[in-house]
């Protein structure tokens, strides 16, 4: 981006890391970048807790008897894993963190459109976590993180309540950050920041913002049903009492499945900072993946009935939901497709962010390829609740959306702190990851093709070399996700400084100081050209 600035080398201005001291400070700031490095402690806290419930998982898995936990307490274990890595990591992860970091920064912005709103949008999503702690603390839920009626509105003798209020109360943060979102970009833009030059990153954010204002309140009225049906004996889900479990299915579904682009959008929209600069390209078919982010979230919202094949729907529906979950996959397609056009005959260098984006392009290549056996009736009825489901779902979820994140804190790492981290462990890190992820859930594939149910604590024995290298594979991924954490730390205070653009990237974040000032810019920017234009900054650095 050319832009008219001060610059940030020379300013005095301190920046949002030692403006202020004290944890008052923190607790009651405006800013939006303490805000995301508030969100970051948060999320990476719930992250570690639905680890430990994925691990005590596995270590039951390595033998086909129950033999470490009964039914009871695995039912609890794979539950409350779900609802604390869907509902507080997966959701909230990239929004919340880089997203409310970067947004104001890479559209020229101060802040964003609504600070004091940001602030209490951390102080929900923190007292929706601590109801769904509670609710593990006081002995769990055992439903499946779907809370799939009648048998969490009527028959569960766990703590159904309590997490679906914290999922409920959790909901408001995702609708005030996405809202938030809206506006800064609708009004806050700088001169010359059309919507034509917005970084894809903030139209991958804004799609996800349109579904989580849309349909965020969809889950949190189902909830609230749930918890009237089971508090006060009201016939809505149950058919004892006159209800219908299948409507409870198509209103979660209808707002679930738009959460997995809420989940993966984001994700996508890191791998389109990372690629082109990284190819040292500018990025091939900008209009056709900003315009793939608005159709993902549009057809999104009309596929949720594939997760109901099984229920007796009728075959037409089924066909009509069939068709549509294809469709959603063409929007996906350009993009990987897109990211490949850019990588070809670049200057590509093998940084750790854009090993983590080879990573993402191939492992959710392979969750979007296995997703369209699930959208295919005669298949989806015989892959229905087996391991195929757990691996797939993974494959987007920690195979796209976390390798997405983990490539988005490195790629961003040196502006946020002003601190490199070691480069070498960032790169044995990644690898891990990639290793220990399809050693973990490749596995899973072929015994679900094969039977092996899900959400069993015991299996048949010719299913347990599978298993047993899926839990190995489990031990190399967690092995992969605590590196990062020790050296981000040590770089905080070890690191070299980065200096202000130490990738040679494009975008108005990068003009800032490394970390940013309070307020991000001391003159207002003026963009004069478009975005990723990699071969004029080459040129210019050449001349």
């Amino acid at each position: 981006m050319s832009t008219v600035l001060q610059d940030p080398q020379t300013t005095e201005t301190p920046n949002y890391l030692n403006a202020e001291y004290g944890w008052k400070s923190w607790l009651l700031t405006t800013d939006h970048k303490r805000i995301a490095l508030l969100y970051l402690i948060s999320i990476s806290v719930m992250f570690a807790l639905g680890g430990v419930f994925a691990m005590l998982i596995r270590v039951e898995l390595l033998t086909p008897e129950g033999d470490l936990v009964n039914s009871d307490t695995y039912n609890k274990l794979f539950t409350m894993h779900g609802v604390v890595m869907v509902f507080f990591f997966l959701v909230p992860s990239i929004p919340a963190t880089l997203g409310n970091f970067l947004i104001p920064m890479m559209i020229g912005a101060k802040d964003l459109a609504f600070p004091r709103i940001n602030l209490l949008s951390w102080y929900i999503y923190v007292a929706g976590a601590l109801f769904a702690i509670a609710a593990i603390v006081m002995g769990g839920v055992d439903t499946g993180w779907t809370f799939y009626t009648p048998f969490s509105s009527t028959y569960s003798n766990t703590f159904v309540i309590t997490a679906a209020v914290g999922v409920f109360i959790s909901g408001f943060s995702s609708i005030t950050t996405g809202l938030n979102f809206i506006v800064t970009i609708h009004k806050m833009r700088a001169p010359g920041m059309t919507w034509g030059r917005l970084p894809l990153f903030v139209w991958a954010n804004y799609a996800t913002s349109l579904i989580q204002v849309l349909g965020t309140p969809v889950v949190a009225i189902t909830l609230a049903l749930l918890a009237l049906e089971r508090g006060f004996h009201i016939g809505i889900f149950d058919p004892a009492i006159g209800g219908d479990p299948i409507l409870f299915q198509h209103m979660f579904w209808f707002y679930s499945h738009p959460a997995v682009y809420i989940m993966i959008l984001p994700g996508m929209g890191v791998i389109s900072e990372v690629v082109p600069c990284f190819s040292r390209k500018g990025i091939f078919g900008y209009s056709f993946i900003a315009a793939s982010s608005l159709g993902i979230a549009i057809v999104g919202f009309l596929v949720w009935g594939h997760h109901l094949f099984v229920t007796g729907m009728s075959m037409y529906a089924g066909l009509y939901f069939s068709l549509l979950s294809m469709l959603v996959a063409v929007p996906s397609a350009i993009k990987v497709f897109n990211w490949t056009a850019t990588m070809y005959r670049g200057s590509i260098s093998y940084a750790t962010p854009m090993l983590y984006a080879f990573g993402f392009i191939g492992l959710f290549t392979i969750g979007g390829l296995t997703g369209l056996f699930l959208a295919t009736l005669g298949v989806d009825v015989h892959l229905t609740d087996t391991y195929f489901v757990i691996a797939h779902f993974h494959y987007v979820m920690v195979g796209g959306m976390v390798v997405a994140y983990l490539g988005g804190l490195h790629f961003w790492w040196p502006k946020i702190t002003g601190r490199m981290y070691p480069e070498g462990w960032g790169k044995f890190s990644a690898l891990l990851v990639f290793v220990g992820f399809n050693v973990t859930f490749f596995p899973q594939f072929i015994t679900g093709y094969l039977g092996q149910p899900r959400r069993y604590h015991a299996y048949a024995p010719e299913f347990q070399v599978l298993n047993v290298m899926s839990t190995a594979g489990a031990s190399i991924l967690a092995l992969g996700y605590i590196i990062p954490l020790i050296y981000f730390i040590w770089s905080l205070r070890y690191g070299k400084p980065a200096g202000n653009n130490p990738w040679g990237a494009t975008g108005l974040e990068w003009t800032t100081q490394s970390p940013p000032t309070t307020f991000n810019f001391d003159v207002t920017p003026i963009v004069t050209e478009e975005a990723y234009a990699y071969a004029k900054h080459e040129e210019a650095h050449v001349g």
